[in-house]
């Protein structure tokens, strides 16, 4: 590889926060409105032009269940409070699982889960308004590409937008990238996901008048719901159209070139599936398409604590709340601060790239998950002082405050 010198020169500070939330997914939403509900002067960084991330803007509409699939509700908080807020405004679909957890029935809600079908632009912009009413600053069309250490402490992130090359300053920085970035640059100790990820790419079109999600690739599909697909198919002797055909590669999604190709590779994929329905007519017409890859599970911080699926119904005495499976009904797993704090003392993760095994990735990335460990790590952002060594209890007690269930 080729180098050049870039030359040295002063970097303008931009501003200075108590927290800044780096990446507006559900995991920033959530982080950003807690730090702010406790007073913080607290920044959203976000590298798009919208929020919600691969909920919104990956078209990834589904929020999976808070419930453990036993009529048992184990996500709480900011959580519950995002699943009402993506459907203010009308259900997508899947309204059966969210109807029957807003009605008394003990036996419905052990059969349905408490799930939902949302609308992405409107949650995209209703999360923005949220934001906006509790004081979060938003900054939009911005990347982090650098970090500026001192005895493992993050002094300020270096961003780049239209403005040029500036520089943030912040006491606490939280980490919901999905990258793990800032642990990255910074120089914290992570870990990559061995098995990469693989080609999806959802989206809506018109369906003789009705608008219709298209899952194409298996990203967030359960077992379940696999072997039935797979069952249709073969009875009915066609190739399902929300299967990639010899596209089946994993890719990490961590090269700018690797990711470009993805996204060109979904294009092609996505247009020869809507092809499959006809050319375009007023009753036949591609909606909209993802406009970031869909891209699952990449890095992550190695964090004190490793959270794994043997960890099913484990107490943790510093437990910062609580998630289930979205493949299986049954588990409940409660999740450590420890998974949620690395190397560095004023950083801490949310969202997919808390500290996890492999094992545990696919099932702690999803969206109520991001919104649990979002809430936890935004509060502790506003707490200040050094992460790596905050009373738990003290935060713990906040979230109890605020709704969270702790403990199975």
């Amino acid at each position: 590889m080729k180098y050049i010198q870039e030359s040295p020169k002063q970097i303008p500070v931009a501003g200075e926060y108590d927290v800044v939330v780096a990446g507006g997914g559900v995991a920033g939403i959530a982080a950003a409105l807690a730090a702010a509900r406790q007073g913080a002067k607290t920044l959203l960084i976000e590298k798009q032009f919208a929020l919600g991330g691969l909920a919104t803007l990956g078209l990834v509409t589904i929020y999976l269940p808070l419930c453990d699939g036993n009529g048992r509700q184990v996500s709480f908080g900011i959580c519950e409070e995002l699943i009402k807020l993506s459907v203010k405004h009308g259900i997508e679909s899947r309204a059966a699982g969210y109807e029957a957890w807003q009605g008394d029935n003990d036996d419905e809600k052990k059969e349905k889960r408490y799930q939902v079908g949302f609308n992405a632009q409107i949650f995209a912009i209703l999360s923005e308004q949220l934001l906006r009413e509790e004081g979060v600053e938003i900054l939009y069309g911005t990347s982090v590409c650098d970090t500026v250490v001192n005895h493992s402490r993050v002094d300020a992130l270096i961003i780049e937008n239209k403005s040029g090359r500036q520089a943030i300053l912040a006491k606490s920085i939280v980490d919901c990238t999905g990258d793990a970035d800032i642990f990255h640059f910074a120089g914290a100790h992570c870990a990559q996901f061995g098995q990469g990820n693989v080609q999806a790419a959802w989206y809506y079109s018109l369906e003789e008048g009705r608008i219709k999600l298209h899952m194409l690739g298996y990203a967030d599909i359960s077992d379940e719901e696999k072997e039935k697909r797979r069952q249709k198919n073969a009875q009915d002797k066609e190739i399902s159209k929300d299967v990639f055909s010899g596209h089946c590669a994993r890719f990490l999604g961590l090269d700018g070139k690797e990711l470009s190709g993805v996204m060109q590779n979904a294009h092609d994929q996505l247009l020869a599936s809507f092809l499959q329905g006809g050319d375009l007519t007023s009753e036949h017409a591609l909606c909209t398409m993802p406009t970031i890859p869909q891209v699952r599970m990449t890095r992550r911080p190695v964090g004190k604590y490793e959270l794994d699926t043997s960890d099913d119904h484990k107490f943790f005495e510093d437990s910062i709340g609580m998630i289930s499976n979205w493949r299986k009904r049954g588990p409940i797993y409660e999740v450590p601060y420890r998974a949620l704090i690395g190397d560095l003392k004023n950083v801490i993760a949310a969202g997919r790239c808390i500290s996890n095994t492999d094992a545990m990735w696919d099932i702690a990335r999803v969206i109520p998950c991001c919104a649990v460990t979002g809430e936890a790590a935004g509060i502790a952002a506003a707490m200040g002082g050094d992460l790596d060594t905050l009373d738990v209890s003290a935060l713990q007690k906040k979230l109890v405050e605020n709704g969270v269930v702790l403990h199975i």
